[in-house]
């Protein structure tokens, strides 16, 4: 089975939506008295029991009141507090634009020493040129409605790309073939960029490795961005959030699979080969 994403947060959630299940089961009361006594409806219990739907502090309160647990409201509202800070939604992360978002990530990556990066479509943010970003980020601010700060948010993540030329950090940069082929912006921009991954790669400090699209029997498969910050941190990418991995069994399991990913990819030579012939099929 494929990792999920948020794996980490939906943990947290069904450890919430247990202690609270927990706690009416101790109580001796079903899921309908429950209801009665909060003034909801049934359904709405199981949601918040399953973890289908994540808890309100006032939900949370009430919950506690019917079990007779009152003493037990503040810690739990701390730990449904936490579980959804794991899982950061990206309309709350850029709705005043994309500028703030890329500064964001600056203390984080002044603190890491060893970057791991695996992208099955795109040029890794590091490594992306000008009119790469502008492409990327036009389409993202077009997508989301969300107010037009491209050009600043463009000079942000090239700005904050310098890294790759301060001493103490490593990079290990894994992409599919496909995501030389994904074109962002017009072909001069997609040309400049693929010229620009023969440069970057051969970087005292960059390992770029492409995975072929021809690779066959693969024992691991394709999956989400994500991006490995030490041993530490995994920061993993979706269309709606942005899921922030910590713990530390699924740390070792995003790093077995990059370790895999990587056994899967070319580099040196062999990778700049697949990008020239990215660049010839711009025509």
């Amino acid at each position: 089975m494929p990792i999920s994403p948020s794996s980490s947060a939906q943990a947290a959630r069904q450890g919430v939506a247990q202690r609270l299940r927990e706690l009416r089961a101790d109580a001796g009361i079903t899921g309908g008295e429950l209801a009665s006594r909060c003034g909801w409806t049934h359904s709405k219990s199981s949601r918040i029991e399953n973890a289908r739907t994540p808890p309100t502090p006032a939900d949370i309160r009430a919950w506690c009141q019917a079990c007779g647990a009152d003493d037990q409201a503040p810690d739990i509202i701390a730990q449904s507090r936490n579980a959804e800070s794991q899982y950061v939604e990206w309309r709350r992360r850029v709705k005043s634009g994309l500028k703030q978002l890329q500064h964001s990530y600056v203390p984080l990556f002044q603190s890491t020493s060893l970057f791991r990066v695996y992208s099955a479509t795109l040029v890794p943010g590091l490594l992306q040129t000008e009119g790469y970003i502008t492409g990327l980020m036009s389409s993202i601010t077009d997508f989301r409605e969300i107010p037009d700060d491209v050009t600043e948010a463009v000079a942000a993540r090239l700005e904050r790309s310098r890294i790759l030329h301060e001493p103490g950090h490593r990079f290990v940069m894994l992409i599919e073939e496909s995501a030389l082929r994904h074109q962002i912006g017009d072909a001069d921009a997609m040309a400049a960029q693929l010229g620009y991954l023969l440069t970057a790669g051969a970087l005292p400090s960059v390992a770029l490795g492409v995975i072929p699209a021809s690779t066959p029997s693969r024992p691991i498969w394709p999956m989400e961005t994500f991006h490995l910050y030490d041993d530490t941190l995994v920061s993993v990418e979706l269309l709606s959030a942005r899921v922030t991995v910590t713990q530390p069994s699924e740390i070792a399991l995003y790093e077995k699979a990059f370790a895999g990913l990587r056994e899967l990819a070319v580099f040196g030579a062999d990778a700049r080969a697949l990008i020239v012939k990215a660049i010839e099929a711009l025509g």
